[in-house]
């Protein structure tokens, strides 16, 4: 159900950067609106999928679990009213701090005085998005926890609706069109939070916000954020990074690694964020219950998705790298070439998929036994492997014209490594023990991703992308897409591979 809903919010997020890409192409107002869109995002990312979820939802199932009614109700009440109070000071200190948070973030802009001062107007519009997201990410934690999970995945199409129509609507209207971005991630973000409320009556739990640091959940959940702050969103922290070096690469290198970073964040955002996003609450119930047998079943259960998913979708980014940029962005004031700098950066990117899905699934495994220590020692070793790579990669290895892509490149690696000390970590401690199965399982998906792989490399090479026409373009990458996916799950089906046995009772 997840990864449905998520599913149309994708495909709404696609069309939004369709229309960003064909109305604004790759410029430095481009980078001006996506560095002042990155900033908030990556709090966003801490809270609404990283450190405050993580940290709040064991507590809240635990809660639900052991107390009272009146008292899991009192613990909401302190947890939102206390969650409130921070995210208010926390964006008042952005909206009058943003001329140093541009100046951090994207150094190379204090060079055209115009941009900065453009980025600066849209982080004043963008930032207070991060109150109203973060307080959506409190009452998605409330749902997932209470069997509700189709509103909280269905939510971020709102945000996506509300930019398409600022696009569509208002940019033309404004005397700097680029402006109505901003409008329409502040109206996305107020959307987003209001359409919780009538389900938060349903279940019972709306109430009037207390504050109160004092109240032993709220401790309890500040205490388990502090370490997770940095590492459940260690990839975005990395992924700022890269901002910040792009920013003194050339124009148009933050919205090339954008354009790339979105592709990626479509199978990341329905299956990682989908998968962590279900199985945190099973985990969190299976360790107050003792039954680790169960737990690592459950977390092998999601590992065996991940491989199912991944290993395809890395392929197929790093094959179809510049048929999917040509396809999808190629148009009006997005040009080839910028569609031939996205792929390079796509296809590092892509390395990377598995790493980034990978995090995405065993954080919450550290999350329900209210571990967020460990994630955090290793994503600081995975924060400085990122940093001396990108520098060495981006300023030093790369030829010309690649510089962006060896910051994509940084990051794939970091989230790679970061992810293999995960699992060597909990495979250590005994809390997750593979299942059977793992070898035959192993070798089927490597014969359908070769012959996919296969047939992907020969499909995609009867085309030139760059001189074709916008419905060639469609058809081919439609018909590769689709092709692939009948020959991978074919073989797959033809080697002994059956649903079943992927089900969590085959443990």
């Amino acid at each position: 159900m997840v990864a449905g809903f998520t599913l149309l919010s994708r495909l709404l997020g696609f069309f939004r950067d369709l229309v960003i890409a064909s109305f604004f192409g790759a410029n430095g107002g481009t980078d001006a609106f996506f560095v002042a869109f990155k900033i908030p995002n990556f709090l966003r990312r801490l809270f609404a999928e990283g450190a405050f979820s993580q940290a709040f939802v064991p507590v809240l199932s635990q809660t639900r679990e052991t107390a009272h009614r009146e008292d899991l109700q009192l613990f909401v009440n302190r947890i939102t009213g206390s969650f409130a109070l921070v995210l208010v000071v926390l964006t008042g200190f952005g909206l009058l701090l943003s001329p140093f948070l541009v100046w951090l973030f994207a150094p190379g802009f204090r060079d055209h005085p115009d941009q900065f001062a453009l980025t600066q107007e849209l982080l004043e519009m963008t930032f207070p998005y991060l109150f109203f997201i973060a307080l959506t990410a409190l009452a998605g934690g409330l749902l997932n926890t209470f069997g509700f999970f189709a509103l909280p995945a269905f939510t971020p199409a709102l945000l996506n609706g509300a930019m398409i129509g600022a696009a569509l609507w208002l940019a033309p209207r404004m005397d700097q069109p680029i402006l109505a971005l901003g409008i329409g991630v502040f109206l996305g973000g107020a959307l987003q939070l209001l359409i919780q409320i009538p389900a938060l009556i349903k279940i019972g739990l709306l109430d009037w916000p207390r504050i109160d640091f004092k109240d032993p959940g709220v401790r309890r959940v500040i205490k388990l954020m502090t370490p997770a702050l940095f590492g459940a969103s260690v990839s975005q922290l990395n992924l700022l990074i890269n901002t910040f070096l792009a920013s003194l690469l050339a124009t148009g290198s933050i919205s090339w690694l954008y354009y790339s970073d979105r592709l990626v964040e479509f199978p990341l955002g329905i299956f990682g964020v989908g998968l962590g996003t279900a199985i945190l609450p099973h985990l969190a119930k299976k360790q107050s219950a003792g039954d680790l047998k169960s737990f690592s079943t459950s977390l092998d259960w999601a590992l065996r998705w991940w491989a199912l998913i991944g290993t395809p979708a890395t392929l197929a980014l790093i094959i179809l790298a510049e048929p999917l940029m040509f396809s999808l962005f190629q148009h009006d004031q997005f040009t080839p070439e910028d569609a031939r700098m996205g792929a390079r950066s796509l296809m590092a990117y892509g390395l990377g998929l598995m790493g980034f899905l990978g995090v995405k699934i065993m954080v919450p495994a550290f999350s329900a036994q209210e571990d967020l220590k460990t994630p955090a020692l290793i994503g600081s070793y995975c924060v400085a492997i990122n940093l001396i790579l990108s520098i060495s990669l981006a300023f030093w290895v790369a030829p010309p014209g690649w510089g962006h892509a060896g910051l994509a490149l940084s990051a794939s690696l970091a989230a790679t490594a970061n992810a293999a000390f995960l699992a060597v970590v909990l495979i250590r401690r005994g809390t997750y023990r593979p299942a059977g199965r793992w070898g035959l399982f192993g070798w089927r998906l490597l014969a359908a991703n070769l012959l996919m792989a296969l047939f992907l490399i020969t499909q995609s090479r009867h085309l030139d992308w760059s001189a074709a026409s916008g419905s060639d373009r469609l058809i081919t990458l439609f018909l590769s897409v689709s092709g692939g996916l009948g020959v991978f799950f074919l073989t797959l089906l033809a080697l002994g591979l059956r649903p079943r046995h992927l089900l969590i009772s085959e443990g």
